[in-house]
């Protein structure tokens, strides 16, 4: 009997360390689930800044190239710009952006059409391809370097770096121009440590290039598949990605269609004139051959 009240006593003995430690145990989980979601949101913040952006600033931005090449005597360099209201309302900067865009055409003695307070038409003549490969890089290279008095911030852009190159070979009456188009888009996407593409902003910006010309280029190449449509190539760049845009057409050559129009018609006048010659010659002999 005594045994057993000293067991009976010995269950109903309060240790209140023995409850500390359960509770400890049991609760010690939570707080480092909690620490190590905080730290993983923290590590992503890159990553939900870019889907709240575009989930609000969808579509926010759509920028078309052209080139449309009417023969030796040059063409136009065509860019169209198309702002979304979103995206003017969310910074001045947008504006500063087309201002300077238009700065930039007039210099190169283009013009500017503003089709609206967020859209711009932007056509730069050119005379030759020496001339459009000339203007053509100068202008988009002058679009991503800082002006020397520029003093706002916001109209820091992201490093694009780009380069437009256009051969001519002259065929008599023919002429093989092949253009040769490298632009690097890898500042408009988001990356990882190790280099790979986490987010295109493709959803955020429209980028296309594309070239007309009079009998139809022929797309090789390239790093991306041009769709035709007449005798326009339209080629759809990708942000996030350097890009590489190869083209070659047939022109026809004025100076070697004239230089052949020419020889024939000198050609073509010596052989009327050796035919209206000859029954001259045979009249002279019969009159001599007569007064004898």
């Amino acid at each position: 009997m005594l045994l057993s009240r000293q067991l009976h006593s010995d269950q109903l003995t309060w240790n209140p360390s023995m409850r500390r430690s359960s509770r400890s145990t049991s609760a010690s989980p939570l707080p480092r689930m909690l620490r190590t979601l905080l730290r993983a949101l923290v590590r992503l913040r890159v990553l939900w800044i870019i889907l709240i952006a575009a989930l609000f600033l969808s579509g926010c931005v759509k920028y078309d190239v052209g080139i449309r090449y009417d023969g030796q005597n040059g063409g136009e360099i065509v860019q169209h710009v198309q702002l979304s209201d979103r995206l003017t309302h969310f910074s001045d900067a947008a504006q500063d952006w087309l201002r300077s865009v238009e700065q930039r055409t007039k210099q190169l003695g283009g013009r500017v059409k503003r089709l609206s307070n967020q859209e711009l038409l932007v056509r730069i003549p050119f005379n030759n391809g020496a001339n459009l490969e000339a203007k053509f890089n100068q202008f988009f290279q002058a679009e991503t370097e800082p002006s020397v008095g520029d003093s706002n911030p916001e109209l820091d852009l992201p490093k694009v770096t780009s380069h437009l190159t256009f051969t001519e070979s002259n065929l008599l009456l023919l002429e093989r121009n092949r253009l040769s188009f490298d632009v690097d888009l890898r500042s408009l996407g988001v990356l990882s440590a190790n280099g790979n593409l986490l987010v295109s902003p493709g959803s955020l910006i429209d980028l296309e290039f594309n070239l007309n010309t009079p009998w139809g280029a022929r797309s090789v190449n390239s790093s991306s598949e041009a769709v035709r449509q007449g005798n326009q190539l339209t080629w759809t760049l990708k942000p996030g990605e350097v890009n590489h845009l190869e083209a070659v057409f047939w022109i026809p050559s004025p100076l070697g269609i004239g230089t052949v129009a020419i020889a024939l018609f000198v050609m073509g006048g010596s052989f009327v004139k050796s035919l209206l010659e000859t029954p001259a010659e045979g009249q002279t002999l019969d009159s001599q051959l007569h007064n004898s």
